[in-house]
């Protein structure tokens, strides 16, 4: 294995240079990754963290709710945890790309399980208020910003470059697993022992992630050039994602469609209450069902050798179209069906956005060009969902989840036409050996001709 910072730790072709008749991505095994024993590590630490991460999402916003009453103190809660991502995540990425992520991330998954761990201690001796609420959120907050660049862009020196794609989707797949586990584990604890063994058990959790870190083979990472320390290097990061439109309409993309087209919570709820008058157990079963079908989207994205842009804008698109399908299904379980395939096709946004942006970065400019994506990402949800929310209040359930879908579609053929236009490309549609392909082809000529053939 590469320890240095050569060809697997190199740069990615950017989104134009494919041949004109290049053949499809290559397949790889749906759990590849996994035969990497740095990676395993990685990966078992998060399954366990995961869970306990859902399992406080759940109990901190309960405990709130059972403290003040308040549904807008809960999104206090929320808008905290994610506003040093807003004010700070740029800086972040500067910080990352100047030190080791092995030990960086030691530090940020202690300073969570420790935040965790002091929560669990106010709650269980019966001194907890609101205001200690929001303070562990914040600081979780805080170590989000440089954790989050700091995973995602370790991702690579676990696996290097051939099997990134791969490596990111069985994080997706792990995340949605845990999403399925830690809210009924949470909901369990709640009910029969209390809020505060729900978050003692979250910083146990961190045991398992920093064993893993500790046991990894530092000999067998893919390392990568770190950034000097220097003056002008956030200015420099935006300076170079400027220079790359493929980063910056990918950015855009996932920024629309993070800001007006992933506000589930507004959607899903309004249409469990106004639309089908149902209880919370039709909400938990829309989520339930886009769970599986986001952890299906995460699979199936493992199985792809690449991240392609073409993939990209086909994904955002369909997902798009799908929303704006599901605001007018008649009946609640067409509605409920739907939320399977919006699953998929918003994994498949998020994995090949993701992939593509770490694949096609210089690794120097990794952690500053994964900063803002994450910024951009993360900080969509808490800005839109106000719109998103006033939208549904003034013109109904189905108007708001219509107008999303639409945001996403139109978002996703513009940055189609855009990047299309940058390469001298043309959006092409045409059989591959009984199968349809979509694909961007060179304008003009033989070559295109065959190439949609």
């Amino acid at each position: 294995m590469s320890t240095g910072s050569g060809a697997d730790s190199a740069p990615a072709p950017g989104p134009y240079d494919d041949p004109p008749a290049d053949p499809p991505a290559p397949k790889t095994s749906m759990f590849a990754s996994l035969r990497n024993r740095n990676y395993r590590l990685f990966f078992m630490g998060q399954v366990v963290s995961n869970i306990g991460t859902w399992m406080q999402r759940i109990a901190q916003d309960w405990l709130v709710l059972s403290l003040t009453g308040s549904s807008a103190a809960v999104g206090i809660t929320t808008a905290l945890q994610f506003l040093p991502m807003l004010l700070f995540g740029l800086y972040g990425g500067v910080l990352v790309d100047r030190l080791r992520k092995r030990p960086t991330l030691l530090v940020t998954q202690s300073a969570m399980a420790l935040t965790a761990l002091f929560l669990a201690a106010l709650t269980l001796t019966g001194h907890v208020q609101v205001w200690h609420v929001y303070v562990a959120a914040f600081v979780m907050g805080l170590a989000t910003v440089v954790d989050n660049p700091a995973r995602q862009s370790f991702v690579s020196e676990l696996v290097g470059r051939d099997q990134l794609q791969n490596a990111v989707s069985l994080n997706s797949a792990n995340f949605q697993s845990a999403r399925l586990v830690g809210p009924a584990v949470a909901g369990l604890l709640i009910t029969g022992m209390g809020t505060g063994w729900a978050f003692f058990l979250n910083g146990v959790s961190f045991v398992a992630p920093l064993t893993g870190l500790l046991l990894m083979r530092a000999r067998e990472l893919h390392v990568v050039e770190r950034a000097p320390r220097g003056k002008g290097q956030l200015r420099e990061g935006l300076h170079y994602v400027a220079g790359r439109p493929d980063l910056i309409w990918t950015i855009v993309l996932v920024g629309f469609i993070g800001t007006f087209g992933f506000n589930f919570p507004v959607f899903l709820s309004a249409f469990a209450d106004d639309i089908f008058d149902s209880g919370a157990g039709t909400y938990s079963l829309f989520n339930t069902l886009m769970a599986v079908g986001s952890l299906a989207g995460a699979l199936l994205a493992a199985r792809r050798g690449t991240a392609r842009l073409r993939v990209l804008i086909a994904a955002a698109l369909g997902f798009g179209a799908l929303e704006v399908v599901a605001a007018v299904a008649p009946d609640l379980w067409l509605f409920a069906l739907l939320m399977v395939p919006i699953g998929v096709f918003s994994m498949t946004v998020n994995v090949t956005a993701n992939t593509s942006i770490q694949m096609s970065t210089d690794p120097a400019m990794r952690g500053r060009v994964m900063s803002l994506y994450m910024m951009v990402f993360l900080g969509g949800s808490p800005v839109g969902a106000p719109i998103v929310g006033w939208v549904t209040d003034t013109y109904g359930a189905r108007v708001g989840f219509a107008a999303g879908g639409t945001v996403a579609f139109l978002a996703a053929a513009v940055t189609g036409v855009v990047l299309g236009r940058l390469g001298n490309l043309r959006l092409s549609v045409g059989w591959h050996h009984g199968h349809p392909q979509v694909r961007f082809v060179p304008r003009g000529g033989r070559e295109e001709l065959a190439a949609a053939a």
